[in-house]
């Protein structure tokens, strides 16, 4: 790895990434879109309520917005990426009452408690292990009181993940995220009600179909391909 990454650069992707991804999940019988919404219809189980304020920390090219507004049409939405090209793409999928908008990774131009929930996807695994306390209490700055961050990652103890991620062009330098490292980030920025839960246990494909109404009992075993930490300011 360079010694010098900071963050992972997204720009020579921003216009084929769907592609890309597409291509790199093809064992898991979906694509990339699914995986999109899977996140949001989960934060949607969790947010009853209509009307806050969200951001999309490392939105990329604004694939969450799509089903964030189909999953809560009245909130407003924001979407913050240091890849430039990215958020071009972002803006020109014309999601309403959404603004995207370039960042420098680090410093959230948001004012304090300004945001009721805050959520990034599979973003911290593309950032420099020494830099993500800084941007935990940047997150925690910005969050109104009450206000709920939501991080999803992938799981480095699932075999089938970690072939992906090792041959996913763009996952290059990522390094991923423990489960219990993720719960210590959450706790040494002061966030209280902190949980974790696994997620996407089988492949999409038709012979685990049978299986995935299952899944929701699963989300203490460390086995599935994915998890989210959620914690309260």
């Amino acid at each position: 790895m360079n010694s010098e990454r900071k963050f992972d650069e997204f720009d020579e992707f921003a216009n084929n990434y769907r592609n890309i991804h597409n291509k790199n999940i093809e064992i898991t019988g979906v694509n990339s879109e699914y995986f999109s919404e899977h996140k949001i219809n989960i934060l949607a189980n969790h947010q009853k309520n209509q009307s806050f304020k969200f951001l999309d920390f490392g939105c990329g090219d604004g694939n969450s917005s799509v089903y964030f507004r189909k999953y809560f049409p009245s909130a407003a939405y924001i979407g913050f990426d240091i890849s430039e090209k990215s958020i071009e793409v972002a803006k020109n999928r014309g999601i309403p009452n959404a603004t995207f908008s370039h960042f420098d990774g680090t410093n959230i131009p948001l004012e304090d408690n300004s945001i009721d929930i805050i959520f990034t996807a599979c973003v911290f695994h593309h950032i420099n292990f020494d830099k993500h306390d800084e941007i935990m209490n940047e997150i925690y700055r910005v969050l109104k009181p009450n206000g709920k961050f939501y991080i999803f990652e992938h799981n480095p103890w699932n075999p089938i993940t970690q072939r992906i991620v090792s041959t996913c062009p763009f996952d290059v330098d990522a390094i991923l995220l423990k489960p219990n490292y993720t719960i210590k980030l959450f706790k040494k920025s002061n966030f209280t009600e902190v949980h974790k839960n696994f997620i996407l246990f089988f492949p999409r494909t038709n012979i685990f179909k049978p299986l995935l109404k299952f899944e929701k009992y699963f989300t203490k075993l460390p086995l599935g391909g994915q998890y989210y930490v959620v914690g309260s300011k």
